[in-house]
């Protein structure tokens, strides 16, 4: 059987630790032909990616060399520019920056594009789990869903809490958002897609409530799922180092995919 060809869109710390997973713990059935780029990090990126892997700068490139799947791992701006024409192509797209869907018209064209190319809009679990108990839960009558995303202060530079607050100065568990899933969404878009994620799989994005932390006693990042039904209570908690190159991304997102990509081509396959 010929391997299904996978492009990642997208080479910073994201892309960077996909690469490196794939070639740490390659997924059978898969074969990584294609990395998308900005044109300044094409030397970078011929001198990082395996041999025999092609280093393309625009997407029909891309498009071309990975029919059997596209990974976004470049940011919400990613799948604001590439993810309607993946999708209208037909290739399948897995997309990490979940937090894009908090924008009702790019949602609605996303969904529009990937039934008029007959694909899917993948959305790997991420940094977290529990989004199958979430899923079951919707199904049975789900009621209340809480995300609480714990970080340390400096993961939240360059977001609005930099302006509320003296992140370096934090010396105790500080709150520097609480809303709903869609706002952190819009308004975190580096350290929030995983709360868009919790609502997509469980009571949406306006239903769902979202508490961002920083606190100075954690060492990596946190994510927690309280949620309840009529009949059952789900908590979950995901504690992990971040990304040596990026403290807003827990190092656990890359192999996610991989997870995803197996499931996808496992004969006997997670429902």
């Amino acid at each position: 059987m010929q391997p299904r060809s996978i492009g990642i869109l997208g080479h910073g710390a994201i892309g960077r630790s996909l690469v490196a997973a794939l070639v740490q713990a390659p997924v059978p059935g898969h074969q990584l032909t294609a990395v998308m780029v900005r044109p300044h990090q094409q030397a970078d990126a011929r001198a990082s990616v395996p041999p025999g892997v092609a280093v393309v700068t625009g997407l029909p490139a891309l498009l071309a060399l990975a029919p059997g799947g596209v990974v976004e791992a470049a940011g919400q701006a990613a799948v604001v520019a590439h993810g309607v024409q993946v999708l209208a192509s037909g290739t399948p797209l897995l997309v990490l920056s979940v937090g894009a869907l908090a924008d009702a018209a790019l949602h609605a064209a996303l969904e529009q594009a990937a039934r008029q190319g007959g694909t899917r809009l993948v959305l790997p679990v991420g940094a977290i789990a529990g989004l199958d108990g979430l899923m079951a839960l919707r199904q049975a009558g789900l009621q209340r869903v809480r995300y609480t995303s714990t970080k340390p202060p400096l993961a939240w530079l360059g977001t609005p809490a930099q302006d509320r607050f003296d992140l370096a100065a934090l010396r105790q568990r500080t709150v520097v958002f609480e809303g709903t899933a869609r706002a952190a969404a819009l308004g975190f878009p580096k350290n929030a897609n995983l709360a868009a994620a919790v609502a997509l799989a469980g009571l949406g994005l306006d239903a769902t409530t979202v508490q961002l932390v920083a606190d100075p006693a954690a060492t990596g990042n946190t994510g927690q799922i309280d949620a309840e039904g009529p009949a059952s209570r789900l908590q979950v908690t995901v504690s992990g180092a971040s990304t040596a190159a990026n403290p807003k991304t827990s190092g656990i997102v890359a192999y996610s995919v991989l997870a995803c990509l197996a499931n996808q081509a496992a004969v006997i396959a997670f429902g």
